[in-house]
C-alpha cells in the first residue's frame, strides 16, 4: 500500500466519524484510530496514528443489524409504508457493494429468498478485498435497498429482512 493511500485513508476516516480502521493483507496490517474524546469535523482537529504489522489472522466481517425505527427510502425521502417491523442488514464498512459474487452468476439473495445467521447475502470490496456479509438473522429479505456495484458507507442500510 502507497504512502498516498494511507494517507487518503486517514483523512477519510477522521471525517466519517469512525473510531477505528483495520485493514489487512497478505503483506501488511493497518490500524487507524481516532481519538474518540475529541469532537470533530476536521482532518486537523482529530488524533490519529496508524501502525503497520505482519498480519495475525484473518479478518472476521460481521454485519450489524439494527431495528429499522424510520421508514427507509434508498433516494432519502420519506417512504408511507410501515417498515418498524422489518430487521435492517447494515453495511460494517466502507466500500463497493456487490449483489452477485461475480458478473455471470446469480445474485446472493432476491426479494421473498429466505436467509438464516449464516447466508451471504452480498459482497463488499474494500482496499481491494472482497469480504462476504452474512445476514445474522433468520427470516426473509423484504427489499434491496443498494444497487448493485454502488458504494456504500459504513452502517448504511442494504436489505430490509422480516424476521417473521
Amino acid at each position: 500500500m502507497k504512502s498516498s493511500e494511507i494517507q487518503e485513508l486517514i483523512k477519510f476516516v477522521a471525517k466519517s466519524g469512525v473510531s477505528e480502521v483495520e485493514i489487512e493483507d497478505k503483506d501488511f496490517k493497518i490500524v487507524i484510530r481516532t481519538n474518540p474524546h475529541k469532537k470533530g469535523k476536521y482532518f486537523e482537529e482529530t488524533q490519529q496514528f496508524f501502525q503497520v504489522q505482519p498480519p495475525v489472522a484473518a479478518p472476521v466481517q460481521v454485519a450489524n443489524i439494527a431495528p429499522v425505527s424510520t421508514p427507509v427510502n434508498p433516494t432519502g425521502t420519506t417512504n408511507t409504508e410501515d417498515n418498524s417491523k422489518y430487521v435492517a442488514i447494515k453495511s460494517p464498512m466502507i466500500g463497493t457493494f456487490y449483489r452477485k459474487p461475480s458478473p455471470e452468476k446469480p445474485p446472493f439473495v432476491s426479494v421473498g429468498d429466505a436467509v438464516a445467521e449464516n447466508t451471504v447475502v452480498c459482497m463488499i470490496e474494500a482496499m481491494k478485498l472482497f469480504n462476504e456479509i452474512e445476514a445474522e438473522i433468520k427470516g426473509k429479505i423484504v427489499k434491496v435497498l443498494v444497487d448493485d456495484g454502488s458504494p456504500v458507507e459504513y452502517d448504511q442500510t442494504l436489505y430490509l429482512v422480516d424476521p417473521a
